[in-house]
């Protein structure tokens, strides 16, 4: 059973930064780790992905080159570094978990945390 919680979430003015944190307990060093976010009336999206383990990423186009994701083994946490932020990025994210490879299909990840408001003021 893993088990996530995120934090960090807040507002802050287009072009600004926020580092989300996901902490995560449970089995991870063979997890895929992800975040995705939901805007309102929006389909839930991927965002970004890590394999614990080996460290492979990848990252939605419409985030690369402004977020940045990690994790720390010594905390069994994982961030998104999230820089240039714009009113678009205003959604609720969520961390998940996986095992079996790196899938962007939402429906395929089978733990979630409970979200954090990330709101972006123009």
């Amino acid at each position: 059973q893993v088990q996530l919680v995120e934090s960090g979430g807040g507002l802050v003015q287009a072009g600004g930064s926020l580092r989300l944190s996901c902490t995560v307990s449970g089995r991870t060093y063979t997890a895929y780790m992800g975040w995705f976010r939901q805007a309102p009336g929006k389909d839930r999206e991927f965002v970004a992905a890590v394999r614990w383990g080996a460290g492979n990423t990848a990252y939605a186009d419409s985030v690369k080159g402004r977020f940045t994701i990690s994790r720390d083994n010594t905390k069994n946490t994982v961030y998104l570094q999230m820089n240039s932020l714009k009113p678009e990025d205003t959604a609720v994210y969520y961390c998940a978990a996986r095992y079996g490879g790196l899938i962007t299909v939402v429906t395929d990840w089978r733990y979630w945390g409970q979200g954090t408001q990330v709101t972006v003021s123009s």
